[in-house]
Order: C-alpha cells, then sequence, then structure tokens
C-alpha cells in the first residue's frame, strides 16, 4: 500500500509521527510537505495529495492541518475525492465503509499523536462496503461531472 501525506505548518510534528507510525506498518508513505514549521497554506498540500490519489498513484491521502476542516474543503474540491474530518475512531472507519473515502484529515489541535494513530488504523483497516452505500457513493461520483 501506498499512502500520500500532507500538511500545513501547524501540523509538521504530527505529520512526522504518523509517516513513523505508517513504515512501522511497511506503508510507502510519499510525504508532499512541508519540511518545516515556516508558516505556509495548507491548499497547496491538500491539492498534491489529492492529484496522487486521483491519478491513483498512491491509495489513499492523509491530510492534517490545525482542525483538519480546511484540508478537507480543499481536498473536496478535486474530482473523484471523498476527504473527511476524523477526530474518532469510529467515524474514520465508517466514512471508509459507507462512503468509500479515500482522504483522510484530521486536526493536529484537536487530537494528539495516539488518537491519530488509531484513527489511521481504523481508516486503513476498513473496507468499502458497497451494497446499499453504492447508489450514494454513486451519486457523488455524479455530482463531480454535474457542475
Amino acid at each position: 500500500m501506498k499512502i500520500a501525506i500532507g500538511s500545513d505548518h501547524t501540523a509538521v510534528d504530527l505529520k512526522s509521527e504518523i509517516i513513523d507510525y505508517l513504515k512501522s506498518l511497511n506503508i510507502d508513505v510519499i510525504d508532499c510537505g512541508p519540511q518545516s514549521k515556516e508558516r505556509t497554506h495548507y491548499p497547496i498540500y491538500a491539492h498534491e495529495v489529492s492529484t496522487l490519489v486521483q491519478d491513483q498513484k498512491v491509495e489513499y491521502g492523509i491530510l492534517i492541518c490545525g482542525t483538519g476542516v480546511g484540508m478537507s474543503i480543499a481536498a473536496n474540491k478535486h474530482k473523484g475525492i471523498r476527504a473527511v474530518v476524523c477526530s474518532d475512531t469510529f467515524s474514520a472507519k465508517a466514512s471508509k465503509q459507507h462512503n468509500d473515502s479515500n482522504v483522510l484529515c484530521f486536526g493536529a489541535r484537536v487530537v494528539g499523536t495516539e488518537l491519530a494513530k488509531d484513527i489511521v488504523e481504523s481508516f486503513l483497516k476498513a473496507s468499502y462496503e458497497g451494497g446499499r452505500h453504492q447508489q450514494r457513493v454513486d451519486m457523488l461520483n455524479e455530482l463531480d461531472h454535474s457542475l
């Protein structure tokens, strides 16, 4: 599995912790930046990660900013991206099972390192269920083409 990850300047430390965690699980990681705590803008990194997911160069993306909200808004501007902000493991699991989410977002000012790892684990272990959820995912995909 390969995952792209990005953050803004407020989440560089948590991003590094998550990268180490992913590598400990033998997951290939593309670090889209930033590499320093110098002030930057989250849409840059949301775009880089989302593009890698769109182009199927990675299976999933992870985006971290102060709250996760800005990253999710920016990521969801990209066709085919279903980014979700999660501050708990249940939402991370359910978003993948029911919505076929492909980008996980969370906030460095909202969750601590260990909870962030648990959220990532819940997201990655979950599988899309399809079935009764497929019609809704199809409707979301149709919105990508109609707007």
